[in-house]
């Protein structure tokens, strides 16, 4: 954008420059008297003048509309990052509950199932105990 306005900035500006020589060349190499030459260069400077200044109004019009539009774009890529992360967020919330859910099944499970082989575990043990002790009695 730099680059652009340094490009017309340039070219305005060697327009100027080439109008104004140009006309002063043109007018002293004009058949006319001091008085209308001094007239006619007066003129020329006022309308290269009027030039100008419209130009520059025009420049400020148009860097406001641009420095306006550029935070209209940021305010809306800030918006839509924003809603994009608490999407974001929202979605991993999820995840992280869901994972939670069933790690506790199946922990949950599991220890049901420990619990009933622990069980099966003891009864065995018991009854190879209780075994033992009848068959050293006997």
């Amino acid at each position: 954008m730099a680059d652009e306005n340094g490009l017309g900035k340039g070219l305005f500006l060697g327009l100027l420059a080439g109008t104004v020589i140009g006309s002063v060349i043109a007018l002293l190499y004009a058949p006319k008297s001091g008085k209308e030459l001094r007239g006619e260069l007066r003129s020329k400077g006022e309308e290269l003048l009027d030039e100008s200044e419209e130009y520059l109004e025009r420049a400020k019009v148009k860097a406001s509309e641009l420095i306006n539009d550029g935070k209209k774009k940021s305010e809306r890529l800030i918006s839509d990052a924003k809603a994009k992360v608490d999407d974001l967020l929202e979605e991993a919330e999820k995840v992280l509950s869901e994972a939670k859910d069933k790690t506790s099944k199946y922990v949950g499970e599991s220890k049901g199932k420990i619990d009933k082989e622990s069980e099966k575990l003891k009864s065995a043990v018991k009854a190879g105990i209780d075994t033992y002790k009848s068959e050293k009695e006997a």
